[in-house]
This record gives C-alpha cells, structure tokens and sequence, in this order.
C-alpha cells in the first residue's frame, strides 16, 4: 500500500512540475505535427477592433457623414497591456501628428504591408503553413506573405515592411524574433508607429484545438521608454471550405495616391 502511495505522489508531483498552459494544451486535444510539435497550420482570424485602435477606445464618427453607421469607427478593448504605450516625448508628438492624419497617411489605407504584429489583428483571416523545417503564413490582405526561418537564425539583409522572422520552440509555444523592419508601418489606425529599430518577439501558443493565444513583445530605443506587449486571442476558421481569398487592393488606392497628378483639364 505504501509503495502504491509513493508512486501515486510521484506521479502527481511530475504532472503539476509542468506548466498549466503546457497541461492545458496537452489535454486539449491540439493537434500536432509528425514531429511532436504543436500544428498551428490553418486559416486564423483575430476578432475585435485592434487595428482601429490597438488601446481601449470608444465609438467615433468616421470621415464621411454620408456613410452613417458603417462608416463609423466602433468600440474597443485594449490589447495593450496595461493599456499604456510608453512613447517618448518626441515619438509622442508624432503620434499626435499620425492620428490627424490617419486618413490618408495610414499605410495600410494605401494598401502597404501591415508590418509585424498589425497583420496578426487585422479584419483579416491568415493561413498558418506549418511544415517540418520552416514556416509560412500567407495574409488575406494585399495577398502578402512571410517565411519565419526555423533553422540557423538568419540577419536581415534589408529592411522591409515585414522584417526577417526567426523561429524556434520554447515547449508547446512558436517564439519568432523579428528584426530588419523599414520602419513606415503603424500599429493600427490611430497612429501608433515605430521606428526602423523596432524588435518584435512573437509567441504563438495553442490554447485548444481551434483557438490560439498571441503575443507580441514590442521593442523600440528610439520610441518608448521600455518593451511593452500586446495580446490577442485567435480563432480557427472551421466552416465549410473555409479558405484564404485575395484582397488585393492596389488598384483602389490608386486615386488616393495618385489622385493629385493627374493632368487638370485646359488649354
């Protein structure tokens, strides 16, 4: 009976020495890969209205009073934690700057890449490809894409809108360092920005077979005061024939980009 006991104990001991999120994801049924690693292939959506604002904010008119309700922006939470970006004072003026501006100066409203991690919560679906060396997660919108190297880090030989994602596992979650960003993409509509220093550490991490948690840690010398994290829940698509579409939406911000030179009428 005592020997029974002890390895009861034992047992017990083991189990709780892992992490809950570990035992949840465990007992969750989460799907995963040949290979023992959590499948995070297919097609997510975050919901909620981060890329208005990524801070908790209230329900405003839009530019446009002929679009009544649809044209208006609507509530939401934080995805801030804590609810506070620590901007510098100069970076704050900017800021200040950006959300006056928003309509025109967002980029995403001229159809450039989102950057890291604004395309994670857009109001757009993404495909998680998950195969055994590396990663690819193609996004609805603009048809973009991104591979996170799950071998040798690699640098970034230039700096783009999406920057260069380096991957591994930290148990059952997908931490990708992401560096070599150019620098010109917001964090939502409402003007929050970073430099091209900007360091983003992602940690992606199944909480049940369809849902899975997000988190993005934010680093910027030349912005904030200190690092700062964002967090999002995202869901499985799991209707029928569910499949990434294309956004490609070049072609209607033609005229708000180039709208201003086209050759006036006259003589």
């Amino acid at each position: 009976m005592g020997k029974r006991f002890v390895g009861v104990a034992i047992a017990v001991l083991t189990f709780a020495a892992i992490p809950i999120a570990a035992q949840n994801a465990a007992s969750s049924g989460a799907p995963r890969t040949v290979n023992g690693k959590p499948n995070l292939t297919g097609l997510w959506q975050s919901l909620g209205t981060a890329d208005w604002d990524i801070q908790a904010h209230g329900a405003q008119a839009g530019p446009f009073y002929q679009l009544g309700a649809i044209g208006a922006i609507p509530p939401g939470q934080s995805i801030v934690e804590g609810d506070e970006i620590p901007y510098l004072l100069e970076a704050l003026e900017q800021k200040k700057k950006n959300l006056a501006n928003r309509w025109k100066e967002d980029p995403v409203i001229k159809c450039y890449m989102p950057g890291v991690p604004r395309s994670t919560y857009m109001a757009f679906p993404f495909q998680i490809i998950q195969s055994q060396k590396d990663i690819l997660i193609a996004y609805e919108f603009g048809s973009e894409n991104r591979l996170i190297n799950m071998g040798k880090p690699q640098e970034a030989a230039v700096d783009t809108w999406m920057g260069t994602s380096n991957g591994h596992w930290d148990g059952n979650t997908l931490v990708v360092d992401v560096t070599g960003f150019n620098g010109m993409a917001w964090f939502d509509r409402a003007g929050n920005f970073a430099s091209d220093s900007l360091h983003v550490v992602e940690r992606y991490s199944l909480l049940d077979a369809n849902t899975m948690n997000y988190e993005a840690t934010i680093e910027d010398p030349k912005t904030f005061s200190r690092p700062w994290k964002v967090n999002v829940i995202l869901y499985r698509h799991r209707e029928k024939d569910a499949r990434l579409l294309e956004f490609k939406c070049v072609e209607f911000t033609e005229e708000l980009i180039y709208g201003d030179l086209r050759k006036k009428g006259g003589k």
